[in-house]
């Protein structure tokens, strides 16, 4: 099963508007080359084309993450959805269309991102590809370069990640950061012994 991480970015640009009683929220929910620091194990940045294969077929539009109520859905990211995604030069940005007429909730939402109260975007995804370096430092670089599939998007009230910083309120994302970069390691180790063996296998050979 893949692991699935979140998150955040605080400068998402959402922005509202209302259309013959739908309130459109529109935001970013993913940027790139915005360098974060992921519990103090190491730095993160999402790499241009990171989406370039990514699955958007079903992504869910929540409110800090509680999948109990769906505000709206992007089904195949089609224009007769609810929600669009659209993968650009600087990420990927949101455009949801909210029941405020016939939803208290989704009125809630919609306030809540009008008057300011609510500002910040997370994502959640899996991770198809991605590189390291510095591994032998004490404060590497992980770029992610391939998004898997992203599952949901939500509006945040206290984003568990901020464009620069990782809160340590999450303690389940700073253990699973610890893990991933703790896997690399051994990861490079094993690649470096692997190289090691195959240069003296070709010693003897030539002896």
């Amino acid at each position: 099963m893949k692991k699935l991480e979140t998150r955040s970015f605080v400068l998402t640009d959402l922005q509202t508007r209302e259309e013959s009683g739908i309130g459109i929220v529109e935001g970013r929910p993913i940027v790139y080359d915005s360098p974060t620091d992921i519990g103090g194990y190491f730095r993160e940045i999402i790499a241009r084309k990171a989406l370039d294969s990514t699955d958007l077929t079903d992504v869910r539009l929540c409110m800090n993450h509680d999948t109990g109520y769906v505000y709206a859905r992007s089904r195949r990211n089609n224009p007769n959805s609810t929600m669009q995604l659209i993968p650009d030069d600087e990420g990927m940005r949101m455009r949801a269309n909210l029941d405020i007429e016939g939803s208290p909730k989704a009125q809630d939402f919609y306030s809540a991102v009008k008057r300011g109260d609510i500002d910040s975007m997370s994502f959640m995804f899996d991770i198809s590809d991605e590189e390291w370096q510095g591994l032998d430092s004490d404060y590497p670089t992980r770029t992610i370069t391939g998004i898997g599939k992203v599952y949901e998007v939500s509006a945040v009230a206290f984003p568990a990640y901020k464009e620069t910083s990782i809160s340590a309120r999450s303690q389940e994302a700073l253990e699973s950061a610890r893990a991933a970069l703790e896997s690399a390691k051994k990861q490079a180790v094993k690649e470096s012994l692997d190289n090691d063996i195959e240069l003296l296998k070709a010693k003897i050979k030539c002896m």
